[in-house]
């Protein structure tokens, strides 16, 4: 199954408090559990003004049917086209 990066732009993400950031993914987890077993969150990444989320889904139309479901931002969904890490070196 594909995995893709979406990037969100959200103004001041990486000042959300703990309680935000819950609410953020209560919402999150409530509507992939209403499109389905496909698509799956991975993890995100919270920075500065963005917020980059990695998903395994059957296809970007449904990680942007995710985004519009949940009112998220999605600015950005890339394919990704395989992973390397230090012992790719090897």
């Amino acid at each position: 199954m594909p995995k893709y990066v979406i990037e969100r732009e959200i103004p001041g993400a990486g000042k959300l408090t703990a309680d935000q950031l819950k609410g953020i993914s209560q919402t999150s987890c409530g509507v992939l559990s209403k499109l389905g077993p496909q698509i799956q969150w991975v993890h995100s990444y919270v920075t500065g003004d963005k917020i980059y989320c990695v998903y395994i889904a059957p296809n970007a139309e449904m990680v942007l049917e995710h985004a519009k479901q949940g009112g998220f931002p999605a600015n950005s969904v890339s394919e990704v086209a395989t992973t390397i890490d230090p012992t790719t070196a090897e």
